[in-house]
């Protein structure tokens, strides 16, 4: 039987008659943009998170810019980030006007090693930037006590880990802002892009608010006005015709925080689905000599991916493929290989841990639905391979 890598319907044919009256509610309304929907939507992703507060934006890559923007990080800003992350990660420290100074991974988490991140900070340096791969925490609490040692913002790329966490806490909520993305493939998804920041700072929400909407607005003017500037807009100027800032087009639209509001309350239950497969596969592939993601006391990851490593990948790869695995290799290429990144400066070897990352990871099958006899088959072919 074919087994995709992953089913991004499948949440869909679960909830569908929620999730189609929720649709057709939202599109009788007319309120399409923003509204009720999506405020009702970020109140309850705070609450789920612990947050103070949520902003919905367009997309995953938009929550990590425009973080970035709001607490002020721009041209002339350097930001210390992860070589082994999707693209879009340092893309937007680059769209925020700042510089991308890569550190080398850890082994474990294969997230930023917190002994090396110091040794990168300059004068310039006003953030770090790490991500929460695969599902799984890095090194969050580590990170976190050198960006408070070091003076430095704490943005955090939870874009793969909705609702992971460590004695109480969810990804997200350790720095000053945490970004998510609702890509139809991951945990908590929409049926098209969208993502969302969330922020303990009012300050830091309010620019978010006005940086997504083209910085107009009342939290635009408010913006404005405590920074000390002030203007009198013409009477008979609607809000929306005013801006403050320099912002962008970047709104959760209401259709797709519909979609949300009914999958967030399942969350937790996919996610636990998501731990008991890793389960399975950790039993299953045991002692095939591939080195599996660890299950560490006291961590609720949430198995975005189920990501192993392995020495010979191309005869596994070729063994899925035979019997119509899916497959998925998160990332082939450090960001610091990268052809549109290679103004940076870096080269072959400065990173030899995330290189060889790049080289080694696999990702099989996992997501809520796959059931265990599928899962059986995916084993059952690896560990033919592995022989």
């Amino acid at each position: 039987m074919k087994i995709p890598l992953a089913d991004p319907a499948c949440q869909y044919r679960e909830l569908k008659g929620a999730v189609d009256a929720a649709v057709q509610q939202c599109l009788e309304s007319g309120a399409y943009i923003l509204g009720q929907e999506t405020e009702a939507f970020e109140a309850e992703f705070a609450a789920f998170l612990g947050a103070g507060q949520t902003v919905g934006v367009a997309s995953g890559t938009d929550a990590l810019t425009l973080s970035l923007k709001a607490l002020g990080i721009g041209p002339g800003d350097e930001v210390i980030t992860t070589p082994f992350t999707y693209f879009a990660t340092a893309q937007s420290i680059l769209a925020a006007g700042a510089r991308p100074v890569f550190c080398d991974i850890e082994e474990e988490t294969m997230g930023l090693d917190p002994s090396q991140i110091e040794s990168r900070v300059t004068s310039r340096t006003r953030a770090i930037l790490p991500v929460h791969l695969y599902g799984r925490l890095c090194r969050i609490g580590e990170i976190g006590k050198i960006a408070r040692r070091q003076g430095l913002a704490l943005v955090e790329d939870a874009c793969q880990a909705a609702g992971a966490g460590r004695g109480g806490k969810r990804a997200g909520t350790f720095g000053d802002c945490g970004c998510f993305s609702f890509f139809p493939t991951k945990n908590l998804s929409c049926a098209g892009d969208g993502g969302a920041v969330c922020t303990d700072d009012p300050e830091t929400a309010l620019r978010l608010k006005a940086l997504r909407a083209q910085g107009s607005g009342a939290a635009g003017r408010t913006v404005w006005e405590r920074d000390g500037k002030s203007f009198s807009p013409p009477k008979d100027a609607a809000e929306k015709y005013i801006h403050y800032l320099l912002g962008t087009n970047s709104r959760l639209d209401a259709l797709q925080a519909a979609i949300l509001r009914q999958k967030l309350p399942c969350l937790p239950r996919w996610n636990r689905e998501r731990r008991s497969m890793a389960g399975r596969y950790a039993a299953g592939l045991a002692g095939t000599g591939l080195e599996l993601p660890p299950m560490p006391e006291g961590e609720e990851a949430v198995f975005h991916l189920y990501t192993v490593r392995c020495r010979d990948r191309g005869q596994i790869t070729a063994q899925l493929r035979k019997r119509e695995i899916g497959y998925g290799i998160y990332y082939p290429l450090p960001l610091h290989l990268q052809p549109a990144l290679a103004f940076l400066g870096y080269r072959e070897g400065d990173f030899p841990k995330a290189e060889r990352a790049s080289r080694q990871v696999l990702s099989l099958p996992l997501y809520p639905g796959l059931g265990p006899e599928a899962q059986n088959t995916v084993i059952e072919a690896v560990k033919a391979a592995v022989r």
